[in-house]
């Protein structure tokens, strides 16, 4: 919907850049607060690899919401846009003794720990610092996620989480260790999931295993169940902010919680993602044998997601009203991947036009790089241009 950039204040910056709709961030965030009231003891954790610039995380954690990160440098970005440490929680793989010991420092609400190997790392930390560590244990569900097969993540194939079958064991050498106190189970079967049925074998599978814990007396606190919703990148304009209603609905239908139990969600995409947009310029509009390119000034070093996953961006020319034509838009880098999409219709693009890639606020921004010696590009927000 072009009326909603604007176009005018953008010719004062610099090209490629984020732009990102405070007004539609707000509007998401008080979705989800709205859902999340309806139960005292659900709670969100945004997660951070999704987008971590500053402006964003500040509206984000202004809106009372806690952080999931996944490094130490997330936590330091969570930590500084008011994000409380009593509200962040640790995941990932591959946790370094810095980003540990940085965790510990700060008092987080919990570790998810991936491997008994971590544990007893971070039982060995706590212990030098004199600190108990609160952790929920990441139980690989070995559940699909109907996604791209580099976003799934709940699988027995994929490396994250400790396999089901060494749920108990890990579980019980926590309770032999001094400076680890165990919190949770922790689960995440993949990323821009749509399908709710994927989230309905999620909770079965959840239920299965507390059922199979409290056969041995073994009671969980806490339930996370990470995120995974996804967004509409086809049409962003006509579903600006993802169902929420009906992805905690299904958790609230299909997930047996204990009296008292806290259940936690770790959404990303599905709060940054449509806010976000990807604006570049036209730099030439090249006749090929058999194909039009419309040549921009963003790369797959700006928005890496159609070469990395094939994914789709729709696309809008906000400089032009004129008659549609297709074409090929791609960018400047010296790869044959540097597409970001075929055969699409545009409004006839000229050399200086504007473009918006839209649904470009999750993993966009943060996933760029500097390849081909290329600056990164800056993200600003609505208020930005203001005035």
């Amino acid at each position: 919907m072009k009326g909603l950039f604007p176009l005018e204040k953008f010719r004062t910056v610099k090209t490629p850049f984020y732009y990102y709709d405070t007004a539609l961030l707000r509007k998401t965030l008080e979705a989800i607060k709205a859902e999340l009231k309806k139960n005292d003891n659900y709670h969100l954790h945004y997660a951070v690899k999704a987008n971590a610039n500053p402006k964003v995380l500040r509206l984000i954690s202004a809106a009372g919401f806690g952080a999931d990160c996944v490094s130490g440098g997330e936590i330091k970005a969570a930590l500084e846009a008011g994000f409380p440490a009593s509200k962040i929680v640790f995941a990932g793989v591959g946790k370094s003794d810095w980003e540990i010991n940085l965790a510990l420092d700060a008092d987080i609400f919990c570790f998810n720990v991936e491997s008994i190997p971590e544990l007893e790392i971070i039982d060995q930390l706590a212990g030098e610092k004199g600190k108990t560590a609160r952790v929920s244990f990441r139980i690989n569900p070995d559940v699909g996620a109907h996604t791209h097969a580099n976003i799934t993540t709940g699988l027995a194939e994929n490396k994250f989480g400790i396999a089901m079958a060494d749920m108990e064991k890990v579980i019980e050498i926590a309770a032999t260790l001094e400076h680890v106190k165990f919190t949770g189970l922790h689960f995440h079967i993949g990323s821009q999931i749509l399908e709710m049925g994927d989230f309905v074998a999620l909770c079965n599978r959840v239920n299965e295993l507390q059922a199979q814990l409290e056969r041995h007396h073994i009671k969980v606190e806490n339930i996370n169940v990470g995120g995974g919703l996804g967004i509409d990148y086809q049409h962003p304009n006509e579903v600006p902010v993802p169902n929420f209603a009906d992805y905690f609905q299904t958790y609230r239908k299909h997930l047996n919680l204990r009296p008292g139990q806290q259940l936690h969600f770790e959404l990303g995409r599905a709060v940054v993602g449509q806010c976000g947009s990807l604006i570049t310029r036209v730099l030439y509009v090249k006749q090929a044998t058999y194909k039009q390119f419309a040549i921009v000034d963003a790369g797959m070093t700006d928005l890496i997601r159609p070469a990395l996953y094939q994914a789709f961006h729709y696309i809008e020319n906000l400089s032009s009203e004129e008659t549609k034509e297709t074409y090929d838009v791609v960018g400047p880098i010296c790869e044959s991947s540097d597409v970001f999409v075929k055969a699409f219709d545009l409004n006839r693009c000229h050399r200086g036009d504007f473009l918006a890639l839209r649904s470009a606020g999750a993993y966009g921004e943060i996933m760029a790089s500097s390849y081909n010696c290329r600056e990164l590009p800056k993200g600003y927000v609505t208020e930005d241009f203001a005035g």
